[in-house]
């Protein structure tokens, strides 16, 4: 194929993969709003709620190393298909037992953990195959699409999801789910997989290597791999401190300062609209120079606004400020987020070899999601015995702390040699 051809098949990928994406992700959102009125209607039981996302996250966090493995040895195509194909089963399934039987928590666990894990293995593959779909010098476009669309759906699943609530029938919600995957479905099935690829296609007959030797090696690729090493130890502490704002915001916003729901739902959309406007930003400048130095700074930035959280406990604010100075900071982590996962994101799928690609992001995934619970529990624990202002400003101090040494001078050189250059330009043009 011609490079005038690869180019053009490559804008072709950026905006299918981008419209795939919304579609599944709207679908999604409105599906797992759906599901979370209809289990806390149905019980009143947060404890049931809860169980529904441990059913979400914990086959995510066991299986997505298992995930990058078949992503770095078979057909890309075939696994994000087969999964998407997988999800729509599951949706179906419940929706004819519904339909027969009438639904039951049992069965919405049960679908919940099939959609986790089918999810997952088309999420890691396709992560690990936007630097086959997309020309590398339009990754970071991809990415800002990618994360549009992501929040585009953030904002508009739960909108659409409560406004159908209140008017359809679960069974809607379901049949909804179903329509948003097999679209998917056909159009990742006209998108190629190989059409920037290094990698020669196994020979008919030749043994392919086990999981567990391929799991080793890449493990070992992780840890021979300083800068990758470091973006997964930053990702893994972030998502743990994350969870310092996520039980927190509605512990400050509603417990202490007794916001009113209505009121907080905006705070809460704020974040998702920041994410919007940073992923649109990225979508249209030029890609980021030194992307680990601009998401060190990005992390710093979150830092400072994880402590901006206890301010209002501190000072006297009056209801309106405290709902406009949350406005705000939600709009600004938001932003943040993104200023951080979008030059990360390009990086990655540069500078990790195409053979490993997989792996490391089911590694990635994997770590990151098993923060999450293990945060909630112990943020949920820290907010009931100490001040909640205390708490926040601690995981601050805690992440700049992580990110200051992990993300340290010497190893944003070894990222960005250049750095060096461009710090001391004229004893490099003596050099030289």
């Amino acid at each position: 194929m011609s490079g005038a051809a690869k180019i053009s098949r490559a804008t072709y990928h950026l905006y299918t993969f981008t419209i795939s994406k919304l579609v599944s992700t709207f679908g999604s959102s409105v599906y797992t709003f759906g599901i979370s009125l209809y289990v806390l209607a149905l019980t009143g039981s947060a404890a049931s709620f809860a169980i529904n996302l441990i059913c979400s996250i914990l086959p995510r966090t066991l299986l997505a190393p298992f995930a990058g493995f078949m992503a770095d040895n078979y057909s890309k195509k075939a696994i994000v298909i087969l999964a998407q194909l997988a999800s729509a089963l599951a949706v179906a399934g419940l929706l004819v037992y519904s339909i027969a039987v009438g639904l039951s928590l049992p069965a919405i666990y049960t679908t919940t953990a099939l959609i986790s894990i089918s999810s997952m293995f088309a999420s890691v593959t396709f992560s690990s195959s936007i630097a086959n779909l997309i020309d590398s010098e339009r990754i970071q476009k991809a990415m800002g699409f990618n994360q549009s669309a992501i929040a585009i759906a953030a904002i508009g699943g739960p909108v659409v999801g409560g406004i159908l609530f209140g008017f359809v029938s679960m069974n809607i919600f379901l049949i909804i789910q179903v329509a948003a995957y097999l679209l998917a479905v056909i159009l990742e099935s006209t998108m190629d997989f190989r059409l920037f690829t290094n990698r020669i296609p196994q020979a008919a007959g030749e043994a392919k290597q086990s999981m567990t030797a391929g799991m080793k090696e890449g493990v070992a690729y992780l840890k021979t791999n300083r800068v990758v090493m470091v973006i997964v130890t930053v990702a893994v502490g972030i998502n743990f401190f994350f969870s310092a704002l996520m039980i927190g915001l509605p512990f400050i916003a509603i417990q202490e300062l007794k916001i009113e729901a209505t009121h907080f739902g905006f705070i809460e959309a704020m974040i998702a609209v920041g994410m919007l406007i940073a992923s649109v930003y990225f979508s249209v400048r030029k890609e980021v120079k030194f992307p680990l130095q601009f998401a060190k700074r990005g992390i710093l930035a979150m830092s400072v606004l994880l402590a901006g959280m206890g301010l209002p406990l501190l000072f006297d604010f009056t209801y309106a400020a405290a709902v406009v100075y949350f406005l705000v900071l939600m709009l600004g982590f938001g932003i943040t987020n993104i200023f951080v996962n979008t030059p990360i994101g390009v990086m990655m799928q540069k500078d990790v070899e195409e053979e490993y690609r997989g792996r490391v992001f089911g590694i990635l995934e994997s770590m990151a999601m098993a923060m999450m619970p293990l945060g909630y529990l112990i943020f949920g624990l820290l907010y009931d015995v100490v001040p909640a202002e205390y708490v926040v400003i601690g995981s601050s101090i805690c992440l700049i702390a992580l990110t200051g040494y992990t993300m340290r001078p010497s190893v944003l050189k070894q990222a960005h040699p250049e750095l060096d250059r461009d710090a001391f330009p004229v004893k490099a043009e003596l050099q030289e």
